[in-house]
């Protein structure tokens, strides 16, 4: 009986992930399959019992091997049940096996997948009901159902594979940003490794994470099939299993992985700059049975290094870099790409296979592409990018990313860096602007703090081609760590838009990352990576220092404070500080500020408040009056809208009524177009001091801010 099942010809759905459709059509018909079409699904294909359990094994590329058990037009949800209970269940399992469903797909009629699985379920146990018992649903099960609603019809499938095939069993440690191993495999594949491998050729993974791409390829090479580590099966169940069949095709995969462990002479290295990645990729290397074929070491891009005679016999590159689905993860990225090119010119003969999502980071890769093929990495769109061998534009020694239309802009930025570090140095500033869209193509910003870079991206207007502009941003992050001296990591990338109402103060991460710098007499906490802005406004540091002269032993008031530096300056030369303002983050981080400074805060006022509301109810009198009001607020705790061109008359009577005799205010803001109006508010003498508090560092964009100097007429 056993052997009559096992010549019956069955028909299977294998699926696998989206782009390999082709490659797994080919292993089939390697495995003794026939195929006889691919699908958006997978392959279909025929085959035997023993076809399907060499399959299970040795299925590179596959996720699921799926056994057709009904297949039923349906129109409503009463029929997919009668469909589904016209499938006789205690012929496909025992009433002692748990079991599960996996349903998938939606219509008008059944939109919930979880009411779609419980009509199957409740379908199977009437079933068995009627033999006088009824099994276990489990979501751990021994045998899985699995339920598919499309195109009108309802499709029934025992999983013969159970767990997806991609989980080999070796993997307990996926690492950070793990492939699945069956695309990992096929990325193997489609490098031509196996090929490769057969001649005994090496191949190195330079960012090697938790080991993926090294198992894969250390199975091909010694022929050791991927289902043999694999403890359960979907089909251990199923009535029509073939313990005798399974188990010869399982005897004669360990003699193959016995031999092939013998005779493999491809050398495999991996390096990473992750101690913790280097140690599960050690961990799934014991568990996977090449502990002993894979060299694992921990290094950066930069020092990959690889004895000349395995050079000289040949192999490949295969690398998954990091590629960036965070705008702030582009600062490493872009020079780590460039690194990459660098070490890899120490094989100018190798082939390299990229596997990446962005194509303009691969651009630092300079070499001709031999062949590019599209997958996906989870939802995200990839391409597997084949570099041929160096030729002469590949530029053999390791290279300078400052090459090109950036060069340009590389030599802007070191012009203004030799004009600003001497006076950087001579007057004592620590934070200030290195760079300002100096250059129209080169739309950035970017800031020093202490030894940190903080990069903000001006967005480009909808005239530039956004993958142009993509382009430039890469080279800009990938110059900056070779002209600046500053690493790629201390760099930090922003997107400034134009900003309006709660928008610049929304976060942008959470990663709480603050550092200390310095300022005058005063240190400061910055949080460069949380927030659009830092904490810390640089154009402002004239304004500040100024107050630091003016206010000793003063009454200082700080209006629409932010993070209360200002008051921090007046504070540390003794002055009585009250600043206002309507968050209570910022609030709290001024305090910091201070106690940074060791200046106790209970001694100074912090009052969370909208500005204009304050100031009609304060009865306070203030030598010096500081007030920087954004542009536009609509803030929940605002009465109204604040619009500091229309509203800048009555905000500062109301401030100059609690200006003491003899007391400044002075008022700032970042509207360009500011148009102060000095007749209404004609009884005071206005000053303006725009020019003077610009800093050298801001001289190539006078408009940056307006500030005026407003004090009563005698």
């Amino acid at each position: 009986m056993q052997n009559e099942t096992n010549a019956t010809q069955h028909t299977f759905l294998a699926a696998c992930p989206k782009g390999i459709e082709s490659l797994l059509a080919d292993e089939i018909r390697e495995l003794g399959g026939e195929v006889e079409r691919e699908t958006i699904l997978g392959v279909v294909w025929r085959g035997d019992l023993a076809t399907a359990y060499r399959f299970c094994l040795w299925s590179r590329l596959a996720s699921r091997l799926l056994l057709p058990l009904q297949e039923s037009q349906v129109d409503n949800v009463d029929e997919m049940y009668e469909a589904a209970r016209s499938v006789d269940w205690p012929m496909v399992f025992p009433v002692g096996a748990t079991f599960r469903i996996d349903f998938h797909g939606r219509t008008d009629y059944l939109n919930n997948t979880q009411f779609g699985a419980q009509k199957i379920k409740d379908a199977i146990v009437d079933c068995f009901r009627e033999e006088g018992a009824r099994p276990t649903v489990d979501k751990d099960g021994d045998i899985r159902i699995e339920a598919q609603l499309r195109k009108g019809k309802i499709f029934l499938y025992l999983n013969l594979t159970g767990d997806s095939l991609h989980r080999r069993g070796y993997r307990l440690q996926p690492g950070k940003a793990p492939l699945k191993e069956n695309l990992a495999a096929a990325i193997l594949i489609r490098a031509g490794w196996p090929a490769l491998a057969k001649a005994g050729k090496h191949l190195i993974d330079p960012m090697c994470g938790s080991g993926t791409i090294l198992i894969e390829a250390g199975q091909m090479a010694a022929d050791v099939a991927p289902g043999l580590n694999r403890q359960r099966w979907g089909f251990d169940r199923w009535h029509q299993h073939d313990r005798k069949t399974w188990l010869a095709e399982v005897e004669a995969a360990r003699i193959r992985r016995t031999e092939g462990l013998a005779a493999m002479t491809s050398r495999l290295y991996g390096f990473d700059i992750d101690g913790d990645q280097l140690n599960a990729a050690t961990k799934n290397l014991e568990r996977s049975g090449l502990a002993g074929k894979v060299h694992l070491e921990r290094r950066s891009i930069e020092q990959l290094r690889v004895q000349k005679e395995v050079i000289a016999e040949g192999g490949i590159v295969v690398c998954n870099p990091p590629y960036g689905e965070r705008l702030s993860e582009l600062p490493q990225l872009a020079p780590l790409y460039q690194q990459f090119h660098d070490a890899t010119m120490q094989m100018p003969e190798w082939p390299i296979a990229m596997f990446t999502a962005n194509l303009d980071l691969a651009r630092s890769v300079r070499r001709p592409v031999n062949k590019q093929y599209k997958l996906m990495n989870g939802k995200i769109e990839t391409r597997l990018l084949v570099f041929g061998a160096a030729d002469e534009r590949s530029d053999r020694a390791p290279a300078s990313a400052i090459r090109g239309p950036v060069e340009a802009f590389a030599n802007r930025l070191k012009k203004n860096i030799k004009n600003l570090q001497k006076w950087a140095n001579r007057e004592n500033v620590h934070c200030y602007r290195l760079y300002d869209a100096d250059l129209p193509e080169y739309a950035v910003a970017v800031d020093r703090y202490e030894d940190w870079l903080h990069v903000q991206e001006y967005v480009p207007p909808k005239t530039i081609d956004p993958t142009v502009a993509e382009r430039r941003l890469l080279d800009v992050l990938a110059v900056l760590p070779e002209v600046t001296g500053v690493p790629a990591e201390q760099i930090v990338l922003k997107r400034r838009e134009r900003q309006t109402g709660r928008k610049q103060y929304e976060k942008y991460n959470d990663e709480k990352s603050t550092m200390v710098v310095r300022e005058g007499q005063v240190q400061l906490q910055v949080n460069l990576k949380d927030y659009l802005d830092t904490g810390l406004f640089l154009d402002h540091r004239p304004t500040r220092l100024e107050i630091a002269q003016l206010a000793k032993g003063k009454r200082f008031l700080n209006l629409f404070c932010y993070t209360a530096t200002a008051s921090v300056h007046a504070a540390a030369v003794g002055a009585h500080c009250t600043s206002v303002d309507m968050s209570r983050t910022y609030l709290n981080w001024g305090r910091e500020n201070f106690r940074l400074n060791k200046i106790n805060d209970e001694l100074h006022k912090f009052i969370q408040a909208d500005c204009l509301q304050w100031l009609r109810e304060d009865k306070g009198s203030y030598d010096i009056i500081f007030m920087d009001p954004p542009t536009f607020s609509n803030s929940k705790r605002m009465e109204g809208v604040l619009d500091i061109q229309r509203d800048h008359v009555d905000l500062i009577r109301l401030a100059m009524a609690r200006l003491a005799p003899g007391g400044t205010m002075i008022f700032s803001n970042n509207l360009r177009k500011f148009d102060m109006d000095a007749e209404a508010l004609s009884e005071f003498t206005i000053v303006d001091v725009s020019a003077k508090s610009i800093p050298t560092d801001y001289a190539r964009r006078t408009n940056i801010h307006v500030c005026y100097h407003i004090k009563a007429k005698d």
